[in-house]
């Protein structure tokens, strides 16, 4: 098969564009860096000619309300249309684990509007919900910070590697499609705040973290398991406390 990857150089395309080339099929990094280009239109026809699978594995470069949804919507407005026409018979995309909740914040509205248009499109398609990647502890700490403190909220979480996040997918990519969302998490699921204290203290970082009910998350309040997979088809089996502990994951 021919394998198109939109976003394949970034921290889960890259490492799931090398999982599909190792299954022998002909397998395409596309990206802006590359000459294709969602948001404009660039290249997007000569690098789907042929294609049988897209997965699109994008994110928006900023988290601005405004330039994240004109990402996703444009992005996938140049896209889908772009697959029809080249006879692609299955996409699939990486959204998060209870998008639908978390209307509240602009990027997870950005996500369901991405969602949304791949219902429309007519296409087969997947989309895999997967929870927070291990990657994101620094990030949640840092959107976190109030007054030199790290306040989370008082919910649970169950992150999960990206390389997992990647064979998942690379998986996924082989089979038919699911019309349908898939849940996968990582294998243990925290109390959000002990997850972060576990990342501070293996990055030597001096943090007071504490947990609040009315904390949001990414601009959203959330209640004790909405970052918390309902029914996975897969977790991961990367255990934290050992992915952590090598030098090179302590960013």
């Amino acid at each position: 098969m021919k394998i198109v990857v939109i976003g394949g150089t970034g921290l889960i395309g890259s490492q799931l564009v090398n999982q599909l080339q190792h299954s022998g099929h002909e397998v395409i990094a596309a990206s802006p860096n590359n000459g294709v280009n969602t948001l404009t239109g660039e290249g997007l026809s000569e690098v789907l000619q042929g294609a049988q699978v897209v997965v699109d594995v994008s994110n928006s470069p900023s988290f601005e309300d405004n330039a994240v949804m004109n990402f996703f919507k444009t992005a996938n407005e140049n896209l889908l249309p772009a697959e029809k026409a080249a006879g692609v018979q299955h996409h699939i995309a990486l959204s998060v684990v209870s998008t639908q909740k978390l209307q509240a914040s602009g990027y997870f509205r950005a996500k369901q509007v991405q969602e949304d248009l791949i219902r429309a499109s007519g296409i087969p398609y997947t989309i895999v919900h997967a929870t927070q990647f291990f990657e994101f502890a620094g990030g949640i700490v840092q959107m976190s910070v109030v007054d030199g403190k790290v306040i989370v909220p008082a919910a649970n979480i169950q992150p999960i590697a990206s390389k997992d996040v990647a064979a998942f997918v690379a998986e996924t990519a082989l089979e038919k499609p699911a019309n349908k969302i898939l849940e996968i998490g990582g294998p243990e699921k925290f109390d959000m705040a002990v997850w972060v204290k576990q990342y501070l203290q293996a990055t030597h970082k001096n943090y007071e973290v504490a947990a609040d009910t009315n904390a949001p998350y990414s601009g959203a309040l959330i209640t004790a398991d909405t970052l918390v997979p309902e029914t996975a088809v897969f977790l991961g089996k990367t255990n934290y406390a050992d992915w952590i502990s090598k030098p090179e994951n302590q960013r």
